[in-house]
């Protein structure tokens, strides 16, 4: 049985959710800071019998209706005092139901695609309409046909693919996070541990239907079931495709070698960039089907992966953003790779790359921009709160969905082999371009590796904001290279 204690934390956060009231508007209205309202909420602080009748006048009900559970106290409240956009329920992240558009006219000999949704045309790069509009001029240029008998438009309703229509959120985005939480504590008692393992657990449907919430209005219908190049299945069943990411796993082998032979000792901090797939869902993505060329030509609206000769690295103090690859020669690698490549060329880092042959579409590096600030905002205010559960499911929604994109049997909305590894790219020259500032503002760097880990030597904090935050790096530990080693 929850504690008095737990009930009234619970009850604040459920008002402060059929309210739209955050933290610091809460804490102003009952003489707090949002400091001080955060630990008695996080049960750092308890609240006290003066805050509570603060709390119940603030909402205009009598204390101990406030202190009689979430339930109660909802029920209590004024109507005047409810958020107009919560009239939507804490269950919101379901996948929004879809309309079916009419049917278009299909070729006399093509194959219908299969039937999931969204699938752009493959001569199609960068629709600027819906593309159920498509489909309008060239039935005004025809005569009139009489409408067909119910059983025969079924028959052909269903033989075509559709276009889907997504229902708008019924408020911001990030709400529909906040609701899951609420929803998840709510059904959990209270109990944190239980409503992080629910909300971990849907995930990955939880984001999609946040994906899908967010291309509603958008400027470009994406393909969620392109057929897949050749170059992106897997070789085997439990196999990889030939696509190189660029995983970085370097460190400064002159700098390792002097320290071990004991000609200098340097302090180095091992910095971690926070939330690195989150960084890197706003990326140049493409729309639709790849397809293919040939040529040394690269198009920056246009995204995919690309076979190239990378060239050669000229900086032997700074990493490539190859990443380990040993190996000479040609490989495939992601658009984010290459244009950190021809960026690099461009400051006489290395020679240019020279593209062969490229798999790409009509690209955009938007398309998940409006779910990538939704979940940084959540995040944010979830870090400010010291709100784990929160900051804990974000973590899992963003890289359940990069990990999922590609063929999983954990995501049968979206299959996208080609945005799991740009995504993943993007992270590993995100990272690239940290070691490269640091370079750049006099840091030695000493070694780079995964996905979010630098280690420098020098005043790093003259160069990197200290923090939790997208923008900023956290220290992890501090440690010395030579000497006594």
């Amino acid at each position: 049985m929850m504690s008095t204690e737990e009930t009234l934390r619970l009850t604040v956060a459920a008002l402060m959710q059929l309210t739209r009231e955050r933290q610091p508007d809460v804490a102003a209205a009952i003489g707090l800071t949002q400091p001080q309202l955060s630990r008695r909420q996080s049960g750092k602080s308890a609240w006290t019998l003066t805050d509570c009748d603060r709390l119940a006048a603030h909402w205009g009900m009598p204390t101990l209706d406030l202190l009689a559970g979430p339930t109660h106290a909802a029920g209590c409240l004024p109507a005047a005092r409810r958020s107009s956009v919560g009239a939507q329920t804490a269950m919101r992240l379901e996948t929004p139901a879809t309309a079916p558009s009419a049917p278009r006219r299909a070729a006399p000999t093509a194959t219908p695609a299969p039937a999931e949704t969204a699938a752009t045309p493959a001569s199609a790069g960068i629709a600027a309409a819906p593309v159920s509009a498509e489909a309008a001029p060239a039935a005004s240029s025809a005569p009139a046909a009489p409408a067909p008998a119910p059983a025969a438009a079924a028959v052909a309703s269903s033989a075509v693919p559709r276009t889907p229509r997504r229902a708008a959120p019924a408020g911001p985005l990030p709400d529909l996070i906040r609701d899951r939480v609420v929803a998840a504590l709510t059904e959990a008692g209270g109990d944190a541990d239980v409503a992080q393992a629910a909300l971990i657990k849907r995930a990955v449907p939880d984001v999609m239907a946040l994906f899908a919430a967010s291309r509603v209005g958008g400027r470009y219908e994406h393909s969620e079931f392109p057929p897949t190049a050749d170059i992106l299945q897997k070789r085997s069943q439990k196999g990889a495709d030939a696509i190189w990411e660029g995983r970085p796993k370097w460190r400064s082998a002159d700098l390792h070698r002097a320290a071990r032979a004991g000609h200098i000792t340097v302090d180095v901090t091992a910095l971690d960039m926070n939330a690195a797939y989150l960084a890197a869902l706003k990326t140049w993505l493409p729309i639709g089907k790849l397809t293919h060329s040939e040529g040394d030509h690269h198009d920056p609206k246009r995204s995919g992966v690309h076979l190239v000769d990378p060239g050669e690295w000229l900086t032997p103090d700074l990493p490539s953003p190859l990443g380990s690859r040993q190996e000479p020669g040609p490989l495939w690698i992601t658009e984010p790779t290459l244009r950190a490549l021809i960026r690099c060329a461009g400051m006489d880092l290395c020679t240019p790359p020279k593209i062969m042959e490229s798999w790409t579409s009509g690209a955009s590096e938007g398309l998940l921009e409006k779910m990538r600030r939704a979940l940084v905002t959540v995040r944010d205010e979830a870090i400010a709160n010291n709100d784990e559960v929160t900051t804990e499911y974000v973590k899992s929604m963003y890289s359940k969905f990069v990990s999922t994109i590609g063929e999983s049997a954990a995501n049968r909305e979206i299959r996208r082999p080609d945005w799991m590894h740009i995504i993943r790219s993007q992270a590993f020259v995100n990272l690239w371009l940290k070691a490269h500032k640091a370079h750049k503002a006099g840091l030695t760097v000493v070694q780079m590796s995964g996905t979010d880990e630098l280690h420098v030597s020098g005043n790093w904090q003259a160069v990197f904001p200290e923090g939790r935050g997208l923008s900023q790096v956290k220290a992890k530990n501090i440690y010395t290279l030579g000497g006594d080693e």
